[in-house]
Order: structure tokens, then sequence, then C-alpha cells
């Protein structure tokens, strides 16, 4: 069958995963949907159709007693670079810490070293090989960072790249400007006035379309959380949004600063505080946990998950897929590991995946299955939403539709 934009479908015969309510799950055992457009126009068990809905159906899609749960959202990746460092996990695995790396002009450096060297297409054609990769299991939305341009010709670059992934592919893609990433070779020992740069190359991009939030990795080896601020405070006098990479490698307080600037999110936060849990909980931030990074570069500290649970802070979970310290493309390998490295239970897991990492990126139109939300959802060969953590190493996505129309690879 062909969907169009233009019927009104009926998607019936599921078990459904609404992760909508009060119910675990938001479970439906025999559910059913209906579509008009991009849109759901009301979710519920199959039995309660209203009567007023029954004449508009124009077409139906039987899922047969398939699993349905909303689409998968990305909520952290670097998708865009050029090369590779699959030298430097074998330098790690031989000894040599992240920060050694780093120190020695390895790390995000030599990435960025590959990424200016390599042509728009080129770029476009490796993002585009990744992106296919994390929707063929169900990713319905994506966030893409820059960060491995670091001059405001080559962040552009990459931002275009990631702009025009979202018009080529069907898929949702969000950008983040993450010039604040590391100091490149020419600013070398110039921080502060890197920092200036990256401020001042903000409207530009801004104004260029290609910027939907504002990213920066305060740490040790990156930036201070006084450069930090300087960043955050560019960022809001365009209106835009701030994340941050946070208490990866050390607490530098950057959650607590990142709150203070409203953050969608803080990531990684492995070394995050009780101060900076209470920060994030009363601005709304979402806690975004990347169990890929945690898992290859063999970290032993966990993110406080009991603290933040205790509080009330959304946990989402992403692949913070990059080519330095987490190049997985699998989301659902990512909620495996959550549960397995982190404990989150097998909901939690999902939630994260859907539900916060749309919150993450602003995003209140998907992540349940509800009337007015965006119709993107995927069909799994599995009868309940937990086997979604508990099986890795294949794919059991059968059908995924964005926006109401059924993705085809």
């Amino acid at each position: 069958m062909s969907l169009t934009h233009t019927a009104t479908t009926l998607w019936h015969h599921a078990r459904i995963a609404s992760l909508h309510g009060s119910e675990p799950w938001g479970w439906l055992e025999d559910g059913a949907m209906l579509t008009r457009g991009e849109h759901i126009i009301w979710c519920g068990p199959r039995t309660e159709l209203p009567a007023e809905h029954k004449q508009s159906i124009t077409q139906e899609v039987d899922f047969d007693g398939a699993l349905v749960t909303p689409g998968l959202v990305d909520c952290h990746t670097h998708l865009v670079y050029g090369g590779d460092r699959a030298a430097e996990f074998e330098m790690r695995l031989q000894g040599a810490s992240y920060e050694q790396i780093a120190q020695a002009g390895g790390g995000i450096r030599s990435s960025v070293a590959a990424t200016r060297a390599a042509s728009e297409a080129t770029l476009l054609a490796g993002a585009t090989r990744r992106a296919r990769s994390l929707m063929a299991e169900g990713v319905t939305t994506i966030e893409i960072k820059s960060g491995y341009g670091l001059s405001l010709e080559d962040e552009a670059r990459c931002l275009r790249v990631a702009r025009t992934l979202g018009v080529r592919l069907p898929l949702s893609v969000r950008t983040t400007y993450l010039g604040a990433h590391a100091v490149p070779p020419e600013f070398a020992g110039r921080n502060d006035e890197y920092v200036d740069a990256v401020c001042a190359w903000m409207p530009e991009l801004h104004a260029r379309g290609l910027v939907d939030a504002v990213d920066a990795f305060c740490e040790t080896i990156g930036f201070t959380p006084a450069q930090t601020r300087s960043v955050f405070e560019a960022a809001r006098a365009l209106g835009l949004p701030v994340k941050l990479h946070a208490e990866q490698l050390s607490d530098q307080g950057g959650a607590g600063l990142a709150a203070e600037f409203g953050a969608l999110s803080c990531d990684h936060l492995e070394h995050l505080s009780d101060a900076g849990i209470r920060a994030m909980q009363a601005a709304g931030t979402v806690a975004v946990l990347l169990p890929g990074a945690y898992y290859f570069l063999r970290e032993t500290k966990l993110p406080p998950i009991d603290a933040l649970r205790a509080h009330g802070v959304p946990m989402a979970i992403a692949t913070d897929h990059n080519p330095g310290t987490s190049p997985g493309l699998s989301m659902l390998l990512m909620l495996n590991m959550a549960c397995t490295l982190f404990r989150l239970t097998p909901e939690e897991a999902l939630r994260g995946a859907t539900v916060h990492g749309a919150r993450a990126l602003g995003l209140h139109d998907r992540g349940t299955l509800a009337a007015g939300q965006r119709a993107d959802f995927c069909v799994w060969d599995l009868d309940h939403p937990r086997e979604l953590a508990y099986w890795f190493g294949h794919n059991p996505c059968r059908r995924t539709i964005v926006g109401g129309l059924e993705r085809t690879l």
C-alpha cells in the first residue's frame, strides 16, 4: 500500500508501547493509532476507537500483532568528520590515557586535521552512511554537532552537511554548534582568543540558518567554566539554547553553570556532584547518559544514577557517535549498555531513547505515541519492549514510519 499525507490512516492489531500515560510502558495490548498527515490524531485500545473518527478512515495498516514504539531519538552525536582514530584506540590499549593522547596532539585535533582536509562531498558521504546505519535501527530524530572544523568556514561546512542530511534523508536533524570543542593548532596557547573567535563566529553561523543549539566541552583538557560562560552568554544574546559536555573526566562545576543558563541538557556526567544534580533538577535540564563512551574508554566511575532518579532528573540515552571515544552506530546497543553498565531498567532506557532524548533537544512533539504527537514510530519483530534492551547484535526493526509515511532506506 502506498501511504500519502492526505490520507487518514488506521494502524491497528499492534502491541503498542506508547510511553504515554501512567501505565508501565504506556502499554496497549491490542492498540491502534489514527494518523493524518504528519501527526497522530488518536491512539488507544483498538476497541475504543471513537465513532467520530471511523468514517474519516481512508486506509488501514494491519501490524499483525507486532510491537510498536515511538521512533528512537539519538540526542548526542558528532556524526560529521573526516578520517578515523583507530590508531588511538590501539594506543589506549597499550596504556596511553585519553588525556595523554590529547596532549600529544591526538584526540580531537587529529579529527580536526582530517575533517579540514576532506571535501564537503566526502564529509556528506561519510555522514550519510553513518546516518543510514542509525536509521536502520529505528532512529527518526538525531542531533549532529560540529566541532571538528574549529574555524568559521570549516564549522560552517560541517553544519551544512548536517542540514543537508535532514533534507536528503527521511530523518529529523537538529544541529548544534560545538566550536568550543578543542583549541585548534593556529590558536595554540591562546585559548581565550580562540573562545573570543568562537563567540564571534556564532552570529554568522546563526544568520546562515545552521545552528539550533550551542554546546561546549567544559573540562580540564577542554575549556574552563569562565570560557564556557562566555560561549553561553553569546548564545543567549542570539536566543539560542545551550547544552554542555559536563563532568566527564572531572568535576568542573559545568552542570551548575549550564543549569544557570537553562540548558537543555548536560551530557556524560560521570563526575556530577549533588550540587550539580540539584541545579539541573531546578532548571529542568536533562541528563544525557553516554554508555558507549564510558565503555569505549573503559571508565570505572559511574554517573550518579540513583541520585538522578531520586531528584527526578530525566535521563536520556544517546550514542555519542564520534571517531575517538564512541564509534558505535547502534542505539539498540546503547539501550543494552545503559542497562548492563548503568543499571537502568529497560523501560528507563527506552524512555531515555525516546521521551527524554526528544526533551534534551527541546522537542516536545515526539517521543510518545499520543494525539498531537508526530507520527514517528517503529515496528519491531519482538513481543515486548523490554527485548529492545535485552537482545543485541541483530536488528529486529521491521518498519519505520516518519511523519506518517513509511521510510525506505
